[in-house]
C-alpha cells in the first residue's frame, strides 16, 4: 500500500468537508483509482468524476497516471465566473 495526499478544491472540497485527505491505496493505483476511491465514501463524488481535472504534484495529468507513495493530487473541479 502507498499513501497519497487529496487536496480538494470548490465543490469537491464541499462534499467532502475537508480541505484535504491522506488515502492508502494499493501499489500501481492511477489517478482515476484515487477519485473512485472517494466516490465510494462520497458518492455524490460520482457525478463531478466525468469533469474533474487532476494534478499530481502541481503537474496536470490524466486519469491513467499512476501515483506514487507520498503524491499529493489535487482534484479540481470546473470553475466559472463572471
Amino acid at each position: 500500500m502507498i499513501s497519497v495526499k487529496v487536496k480538494l478544491f470548490a465543490a469537491v472540497r464541499d462534499i467532502v468537508g475537508s480541505e484535504e485527505k491522506i488515502l492508502l491505496v494499493p501499489n500501481g493505483s492511477d489517478s482515476g483509482k484515487i477519485i473512485d476511491v472517494l466516490a465510494a465514501e462520497y458518492p455524490q463524488l460520482r457525478r463531478w468524476k466525468p469533469h474533474l481535472r487532476v494534478a499530481v504534484n502541481c503537474e496536470y495529468v490524466s486519469s491513467d497516471h499512476i501515483v506514487h507513495d507520498q503524491d499529493e493530487l489535487a482534484l479540481i473541479p470546473p470553475v466559472s465566473g463572471g
